[in-house]
């Protein structure tokens, strides 16, 4: 088998990126997405990171110099960040081989066999692909391994004159490695960074250089990794199937804190029936329902609560109104009058395939009628959009537990009322 050549495909800005398809104008422009309920930065084009705008910056306090400056604010759409990587992942599966999609704007390619179309010249060929299907710019580094695969994408960024495509066997591959700060290896967080540096060891080329034992010692078997993949010795392969998920999580921060039982139980269903749609989706089930609460844990003029529970069902489920059941009698035994919650949320544990599931003697659900059903609530909800079908109440169109969503951009594709209008 030939050996694996890795590239690594990561869309740039990719919230910005999203936003800048549909309102051209924004091209050149500074521009800026904000975390759920408008808190902080989470994205930045590439002229917002030029006037000094840092991730995690929070926009209370930057308020006046983003508008002073011009900058253009969106609020997180996650609707439409989530529908665009899907076509972006599809377009990239449908031309390579292999692919693992890592996140929702990253995906490893194995490019082995294409050399004989250049794999610069294959890189480029994607990217295009890419931007005519999506509108969404890419980079993409080719490496040996995953990690060198990673240095080669950084690299393609950091040098505009690559065209957003840096193959490491073009060129020398340990003056590429003296050019790359050791913090910005894949898998070297800030607190090792530190660590390595105080041994001396400043840029990926040190660590390349570096005794894996001696590394391995401090910095466990994934540091050891590390070091063999920096010396072009693959140990991470693609993952072409998914690991099996272990749980499926659902919460969120409400727009304001909520004193009342009524609004919150509103989010939990709408955050269990959200978490149902995800087990059926990955054809899973699940046996285990948590349900947690918090109130704002940094207030400094009000207590702290926070809380959870958990129930063992009888019988694996993907059906929600038994997910609501259970959590709606875990809420009750959460709830204490007085707080002020600012977020709740829903836990899927024990999860196992749906197709291993073998009917109970004592089990007298018709399974068959409640999969009908689902398949139905979900179907409608992926034509019509989110919560078009829900069970019980979710407060309306704008419900009191709703994140701030003061700047978010239509939902272009995938609601049938915010379709763009071509003139």
């Amino acid at each position: 088998m030939a050996a694996p050549i890795f590239a690594l495909v990561d869309c740039n800005n990719f919230y910005v990126s999203c936003e800048r398809v549909f309102q051209p104008r924004l091209e050149c422009h500074p521009v800026v997405v904000l975390s759920n309920n408008d808190g902080c930065i989470i994205a930045r084009s590439n002229e917002a990171k030029a006037l000094g705008l840092a991730m995690g910056d929070p926009y209370h306090l930057n308020r006046e110099t983003l508008t002073r400056r011009g900058v253009d604010i969106f609020s997180s759409n996650y609707a439409l960040y989530g529908d665009m990587s899907r076509r972006v992942m599809e377009t990239l599966t449908a031309e390579a081989p292999e692919a693992e999609i890592y996140s929702i704007d990253e995906a490893f390619l194995n490019l082995a066999g294409l050399e004989w179309r250049g794999l610069t010249d294959y890189a480029r060929h994607l990217q295009a692909m890419v931007r005519r299907h999506t509108g969404i710019p890419v980079s993409i580094g080719i490496g040996p391994t995953k990690v060198l695969a990673k240095i080669a994408n950084h690299l393609a960024k950091a040098h505009p004159d690559a065209g957003g495509v840096f193959d490491l066997a073009a060129v020398d591959m340990d003056q590429a490695l003296a050019s790359v700060d050791v913090g910005d290896v894949w898998g070297i967080g800030r607190r090792w960074a530190t660590w390595l540096k105080g041994q001396g060891i400043y840029t990926a080329l040190d660590l390349k250089r570096a005794d894996a034992k001696a590394i391995r010692r401090k910095m466990t078997v994934v540091g050891e990794r590390i070091v063999y993949e920096l010396n072009g010795q693959s140990c991470l392969p693609l993952e072409l199937v998914a690991p099996p998920r272990k749980g499926v999580t659902v919460s969120r921060s409400f727009g304001r804190t909520l004193t009342r039982p009524e609004p919150i139980t509103e989010a939990l269903l709408h955050f269990v029936g959200r978490a149902g749609e995800k087990l059926r989706r990955q054809r899973l089930m699940t046996t285990h329902v948590i349900v947690f609460v918090m109130t704002n844990r940094f207030s400094t003029t009000r207590p702290f609560y926070g809380q959870s529970a958990t129930m063992r069902l009888p019988y694996p489920t993907d059906y929600t109104p038994d997910l609501i059941r259970a959590a709606v009698q875990l809420l009750d035994r959460l709830y204490r009058p007085g707080f002020h919650y600012q977020k709740c949320g829903v836990m899927l544990m024990d999860l196992s395939p749906a197709a291993y599931h073998r009917r109970d003697l004592f089990d007298t659900r018709d399974q068959a009628r409640q999969a009908r059903l689902m398949r139905a609530l979900d179907r409608l909800n992926a034509d019509h959009g989110a919560r078009t079908v829900h069970v019980g109440n979710l407060g309306g169109s704008r419900p009191a537990w709703a994140m701030r969503q003061a700047f978010r951009s239509p939902r272009y594709t995938t609601n049938w009322k915010e379709l763009p209008v071509v003139r």
